[in-house]
């Protein structure tokens, strides 16, 4: 597969593809939300009103003329007054998502805010976001209250009772914005469950945003024998599928497989995880990278797990929904739910927000054979494993723990499997 260059896709293109991959991830209904994009032109392309955005095809792309022209098959998104608030209020940005995703939705309708410093990345892709009063859809007092939040540099909106609303500066960054303000809104939602979502201060942030990697030095030649190959190949189909599953999202996300001895390759940073290639993944190789590529912030971290623990052949670092509930409160989760549950993980402690800086011990002096998988607060999960297929099914397992414990919640006090189950448990499966 050859790597999208959206840049030179064609804007109608761009946003079939952009709202395909909103609708299948549920993001959005049939009828709801609507996306453009302002070309150099200054003409707007932009979804039509009333059409299945689960089988919207490019010819179904309405374009608006600079001079208030329409050319195509359908009228624009009666939303279409506020995307061109948007671009005249802020000419820098040239992409604009609307939907109604189920979380940003749930805080317009209890009005309020969310603290996008529940998670580095979240601070860092989405800033502080907005809010625009209720206004009716399609009006231009819509357009003005939505723009004059835009007008203060917020690149995200809270719409009152409505959804939310965000801009980039080409297509591929307001998805990554939208995607990741919604992930944050979900970590919120699903903590509050479990318990009370503590919140990274600016400094935090500040601190994992400086860590700028010592990138190793590079080969002076690589060579790609027919494993290291294979490795490639498996790398992106397990990225694509948890992208795919909702375990990953396109802003966040490290799979690293051992390949001879210490030498591993891993995903780089910067790169949208669902449209990740062979030709991305970076070889490391007797402490050397790649010429010309550049590995994970996490490198060194995967780089020190394998040199520790021979046992250990592939990493998965990433965040998940409901593991991040975990996570973010510092709850402890308890995978004695089911007998699989605790036969693949056995135990998830929390790591404190920063153990898995460059240079801190924490995690190295956790991850064993009895603890494959540890939480880190306010940042990720990392599960490790033998054949990646099996620390991915690992992950899962360990998603859908977190899962069951989460909406189990509301229902009544968890009744874990007992020390003499688990005793059992353990005699047959890990003798």
């Amino acid at each position: 597969m050859r790597k999208l260059d959206t840049k030179l896709m064609h804007p109608r293109d761009q946003i079939t593809m952009i709202i395909d991959k909103i609708y299948r991830s549920g993001l959005t209904t049939t009828s709801g939300g609507n996306i453009s994009i302002i070309d150099e032109n200054g003409d707007i392309w932009v979804t039509p009103s009333a059409i299945d955005k689960g089988t919207l095809r490019a010819s179904d792309i309405v374009c608006v003329r600079k001079d208030g022209t329409i050319d195509g098959r359908h009228k624009p998104s009666s939303e279409f007054p506020f995307h061109k608030a948007i671009y005249e209020c802020r000419p820098e940005i040239k992409a604009v998502i609307h939907a109604h995703p189920p979380a940003l939705v749930s805080l317009s309708i209890v009005r309020q805010i969310p603290n996008t410093n529940i998670i580095p990345q979240a601070k860092y892709i989405c800033g502080d976001i907005g809010y625009a009063d209720y206004a009716l859809p399609g009006s231009d007092e819509l357009g003005e209250v939505i723009a004059k939040e835009f007008e203060k540099g917020f690149n995200g909106v809270i719409m009152e009772n409505h959804g939310t609303v965000v801009g980039g500066t080409d297509m591929v960054d307001a998805y990554q914005r939208f995607e990741t303000l919604e992930f944050c809104c979900r970590t919120i939602i699903y903590g509050s469950q479990i318990g009370t979502p503590n919140y990274l201060s600016d400094e935090q942030i500040e601190a994992f945003e400086s860590q700028i990697p010592r990138l190793l030095p590079e080969m002076d030649a690589v060579e790609h024998p027919s494993d290291e190959r294979a490795i490639r190949e498996d790398i992106c189909k397990i990225v694509h599928r948890a992208c795919d599953q909702g375990l990953m999202i396109s802003s966040y996300g490290t799979v690293s497989v051992r390949w001879r001895g210490d030498d591993f390759l891993i995903t780089p940073p910067q790169v949208s995880r669902w449209d990740i290639q062979h030709e991305d993944i970076v070889q490391i190789k007797g402490g050397k990278r790649e010429p010309g590529k550049v590995p994970s912030r996490s490198t060194w971290l995967h780089q020190e797990i394998y040199k520790r623990n021979p046992h250990i052949n592939s990493i998965i670092l990433t965040q998940t929904p409901y593991l991040m509930a975990y996570s973010v409160t510092n709850e402890k989760l308890d995978v004695r739910t089911i007998p699989e549950s605790w036969i693949f993980l056995q135990d998830i402690p929390n790591m404190p927000f920063g153990s898995h800086f460059a240079g801190e011990e924490g995690i190295l002096n956790t991850i064993s054979k009895d603890t494959p998988a540890v939480l880190v607060n306010n940042d990720s999960v990392i599960v490790t494993g033998d054949k990646l297929l099996g620390t991915f099914d690992k992950l899962e397992v360990a998603e859908f723990s977190a899962k069951s414990l989460v909406m189990g919640a509301s229902l009544g006090k968890l009744v874990p499997i007992n020390d003499e189950q688990v005793e059992d448990l353990r005699k047959k499966f890990l003798s």
